[in-house]
């Protein structure tokens, strides 16, 4: 069974405070999106990659992505990322398959985790990278009053990639397109709604920050030049 990621690239990054998307900003001469690619692109047991952008931005990412093997296609991303996903889903041939959805702002993604989701997968059939929370987590209503405080031992950060066998998560998404009440903001967010699937943790890296801020760029930076 193949092993396929979908990057997705369709964000504007308007919190890092840059004119054009964050995934296009350079360090030491590669974008952030060339990182995450080839973290994915090295990995022996990823087979194909397909990348998901903004159409403005269509061209540019197949200039960037010639040269990678992986990447069999990169194609146009939709108006929220549910649409991204599905659109991304809909482009894989193979009756079934592993898919990892992954957020292009994550170039810090380790090996380690790409493995443990593989692996993952052939007792699950759905799986996502979390960790730990360190902060004290308030519920709170309407009105900003505190609810409830659950107990932190029991949250979880979640992180990307989120896995699925590709039967699971087209079910999912197409369910989903036929509700016109559907708000969730992740796949995992789908396989919750909308099947009956358990979606097992495996642990992440503190490191596996999306880049939202500036200082999250200072923070790849840092890590990039090691």
């Amino acid at each position: 069974m193949k092993n396929i990621v979908l990057l997705l690239a369709s964000g504007i990054g308007s919190r890092c405070g840059l004119d054009y998307p964050k995934q296009f900003a350079a360090i030491n001469g590669k974008t952030i999106l060339e990182y995450s690619i080839d973290v994915f692109e090295n990995h022996n047991l990823i087979d194909e990659i397909i990348i998901v952008t903004n159409p403005e931005y269509k061209n540019k990412v197949q200039e960037l992505t010639k040269s990678y093997k992986k990447v069999s296609c990169v194609i146009e991303g939709g108006k929220e990322r549910k649409d991204s996903s599905y659109n991304g889903i809909s482009v894989i041939q193979d009756n079934e398959a592993n898919v990892l959805i992954h957020d292009a702002v994550r170039p810090l993604i380790s090996e380690n985790i790409i493995t443990d989701c593989i692996n993952s997968l052939a007792s699950y059939n759905a799986v996502c990278a979390a960790i730990p929370s360190t902060d004290t987590i308030f519920l709170i209503d309407d009105e900003d009053n505190i609810i409830s405080i659950p107990k932190r031992k029991m949250l979880r950060r979640a992180q990307t990639p989120q896995c699925f066998k590709l039967s699971v998560i087209k079910e999912a998404h197409l369910k989903a397109r036929k509700d016109i009440n559907c708000s969730v903001t992740d796949d995992c967010g789908l396989i919750m709604n909308y099947t009956n699937e358990k979606i097992h943790i495996i642990e992440g890296d503190i490191n596996n920050i999306k880049i939202t801020y500036p200082e999250d760029i200072e923070f790849f930076k840092s890590k990039a030049i090691q």
